[in-house]
Parts: C-alpha cells; structure tokens; sequence
C-alpha cells in the first residue's frame, strides 16, 4: 500500500459524526478530568483502565484484556511487586471496577476491543493512558487545581495530555457504535500502559496484537499548537534507549581502611565525565543524559553501590546505537578502574518512524472537509515515542500508519488580576493544561479519517 485515492467524505455521514460528539462530549470531558484525578503511572494504570473496560462493555464491546494483549517478558521499566501491590491497592480504595481489576493487576494494564461491521480495512487506534511521576502544581492560577480536578495522587500527575487521549478514545468508540450499521470493516482499539519513559508499546506488538493491522492512526495533543491547528502527520522521532546501570563495589572504613574498599561512587562519577565526551556525529543528531545518580551510605564510608538512570538518543536507530555503544564501553572501563562489577537494566527503548505521507494527505483532506481547522506538516516532531514501535510493524506489514497532532494550546493565566500571561503550558511541567476542545477535534479528525479509508477502500 503505498497511495490513497482520496473523494469528499459523504456530507451526512461529517454531520452524524459531529451531531454525535456534540451530544457527548460533557460526558467525555468528564471521563477525562476524572483519570486526570486519579492519575497513574506506567503498568499501575489499573483504575483508569478498568473504568474503560467498563464503559467499553456498556456501550457493547468485548474485550481482550491483561495478559491477553501483552507479552510478559516484553515489559520495560516494570516498577517493583511491592510498588505494583501498592498501586493495585490504592486504584481499588480510589473506585477501581472490581470486574477487571484483576486482570489488570501486577502490570498488565492494557486493553484490546475492536468493532467489526463485513469486509473491509482493518485499521488500528491507539490511546495511551499513563501520567508522570510528577507533583501536579497547587496554586490557584491551574486550572485543574482552582476546579477540583487536580491529581489527589502525591507525586504523580497527567502531564502530557494522556488523560485526553485516553478519553477521546472513548468518544470514539461510542461515535463508531452509534453509527456501526454504516463501518464496513474492522476498527480495533488499543487502550495502551506506560508510554512514558517508552515501556509500554513492545510488550503489545509483542502479543501479536498489531500483525494483520492495515492501517495504524494515533494521536497526541500538542500544546505547541493552537486548538483548531492540527498536524497531519508527526515524523522523526529519536530513537532512544533508557536503562540503569547498578554499580557495586565494596565498603570499608574511610579512615582506617580505605585501601580494603571499592568505591562504586568514584566509578560512577569517572563514567558520567567521560560520558558527556562521546564523540558526536556527522551523520545526524545524537543525544546522552545522565539524569540521576544515587550512591553512598555515609561520609565515612567507602561507597559500596551506586546507581545511574541514563538515556541515550539519535536521529536514528544506527545513531541511537552508536551512541549506546560508545556509553556501554566508557561505563565498562570507568567501573574496571575502580575494581567493581557492574550490571545495565534496559527501562525502555523505541526507534525512529516517520508517519506515510498517503495517510498524511488522507488527515489534511479529512481536515479541510471538517471545516474550522487549519493544518499544517511536521516532518521532524522531536523527543521520542514509543508509538513508533506500533508504526514500525504495521509499515513492515506493507500497512500505512500516522501519528496525528491536535492542537491544544492554553496560556497561563494569573486569575486575582484577570490577566493571560502569555507562557505556554509546557508538557512535563508542574502546571501543563490543555484545551479541552482538542478531545473534541480528535474525536472528529479520527472518526473521519477511519470512514474516509473504510470509504476508499470499498470502491
């Protein structure tokens, strides 16, 4: 599949889609500011998931769920069994849906329903569900905070616009079970965990969901954008690599017998030095970071342990290994320096993928029809996404895939004196927000797009 012939999407079938998301969309927001609540964080999305599977089987879906749409030995970053009990308890005290909770439970919180109406493209949809590990701001100048909607979770918070996500996709399901008599095909929905720090998505192209996939579309709220402004196809992600690196020496007396020790912290420090050395290259972009390092017990003490969180970067998967090569080595002979042993534990990785220009034409007709949305192309979106593992395997399939970008830019605001102040709502920061008419766009833009290629593949 490499081209779309592209005809105007059947007037009646635009105005039931919007007549439809007009009439739910207080119901969809709602969805949304009460996961934004109780956020979760990667593999412990278990109330946020569990009230989809919910609401999927009122409105008629069946569901794949747990361990039947994830490969266990796939799973990235997967937070110790105590902290996955701790979140499995807390999600159940916070209103978890005891049917499905268990199935959920000890990371394996995704989810799988499809829609299936004859013959036709089978065309994939994925929603991400997690939040950050991040204290969500308190003040009254956030929205979510001055509403009541801020997370009640210490330490984690929807950031990046997840919530939204995870809610239009639940706008979309209903839309599309509204109007079934009228799909000619197969629409499968892809509820997916731990997108964040790029964990989740392998473990389900894993699981086979994805293989006979024709057509693959996500989507991502950017508040880089103005709602109303969509991006008709997002490319160029890093590849990336996440991974610690446990280094253990031995601990002796620092002042009476500091020649018996090995000191793990000197070997991290020595690495994270040299780190920052690695040799750039001429044939793309490359990125390193060392983001944390704990070591040492006390100041009399030869450190005996010592742990860095680390990624890597490239404009490509050969760059991103370049990169991840050269850190492996420095790593190897900084701790052999300082006589200690060492151990590396990947916490996440995705590749580079580019969005098919024929999808990307087929969004920016779809937004032209719309109406009241201005589109535009990002050939080069920036950071990394784990999506891109999802879009690889369809494009290996000879299928086409598309990450879409909705606008949804709000500015801060100071709400004792009346004044916008003009800064962008950054994603990742303490105080990101997001107009919530992008889930409404989103709910639109991606139904309209499923009919178009149901549409053009029929004839």
């Amino acid at each position: 599949m490499s081209t779309i012939n592209i005809s105007t999407l059947e007037e009646e079938v635009l105005e039931k889609i919007r007549q439809i998301a007009d009439a739910i969309i207080n119901k969809i927001i709602a969805y949304q500011r009460d996961f934004h609540r109780f956020a979760e964080t990667g593999w412990g999305e278990i109330r946020t998931a569990s009230l989809i599977a919910r609401h999927l089987v009122e409105m008629g879906y069946e569901l794949e769920i747990g361990r039947e749409v994830i490969d266990p030995e796939s799973r990235m970053g997967l937070p110790s069994r105590d902290d996955l009990e701790k979140q499995y308890h807390r999600a159940i005290k916070q209103g978890a849906d005891p049917e499905f909770s268990g199935q959920l439970r000890d990371g394996f919180t995704g989810i799988v329903t499809q829609l299936v109406n004859g013959k036709g493209p089978i065309i994939g949809l994925r929603f991400d569900m997690d939040a950050l590990g991040l204290q969500e701001a308190r003040e009254r100048k956030h929205r979510p905070y001055r509403e009541g909607y801020a997370s009640v979770n210490d330490g984690v918070m929807h950031a990046c616009g997840h919530d939204g996500h995870a809610a239009a996709g639940m706008g979309i399901a209903e839309i599309l079970m509204q109007m079934k008599d009228q799909v000619r095909g197969t629409v499968r929905f892809i509820f997916q965990p731990a997108e964040e720090g790029v964990r989740g998505a392998k473990a389900m192209v894993k699981a086979g969901i994805l293989d006979d996939l024709d057509y693959l579309v996500g989507h991502h709220v950017l508040s880089s954008m103005k709602c109303g402004e969509i991006a008709s196809g997002m490319s160029g992600y890093a590849a990336t690599s996440k991974f610690d690196v446990v280094i253990r020496g031995k601990p002796a007396h620092a002042g009476g017998n500091p020649q018996s020790g090995n000191n793990a912290l000197l070997a991290a420090a020595n690495a994270v030095l040299n780190l920052y050395a690695i040799s750039r290259h001429s044939n793309g972009a490359t990125r390193l970071n060392v983001g944390k390092l704990n070591a040492g017990t006390a100041r009399n003490v030869i450190c005996p342990l010592a742990v860095l969180e680390i990624e890597t970067r490239g404009a490509n998967n050969e760059l991103n290994q370049y990169m991840y090569k050269k850190a492996e080595n420095i790593i190897k002979n900084s701790v052999r320096m300082y006589n200690c042993e060492y151990r590396i534990k990947f916490m996440g990785e995705a590749p580079t993928a580019d969005s098919d220009p024929a999808l990307m034409e087929l969004v920016e007709t779809c937004g032209r029809e719309i109406g009241n949305l201005t589109c535009r192309r990002i050939h080069r979106a920036g950071g990394s996404e784990d999506f891109t593992y999802m879009m690889k395997r369809v494009q290996e399939n000879d299928g086409l895939a598309v990450n879409i970008g909705i606008g949804a830019a709000l500015q801060s605001s100071d709400q004792d004196n009346g004044q916008e102040l003009n800064i962008p709502l950054a994603a990742h920061t303490s105080n990101f927000d997001f107009d919530e008419k992008a889930i409404h766009t989103a709910m639109i833009l991606v139904t309209s797009l499923i009919f178009k290629i149901m549409d053009r593949e029929r004839k």
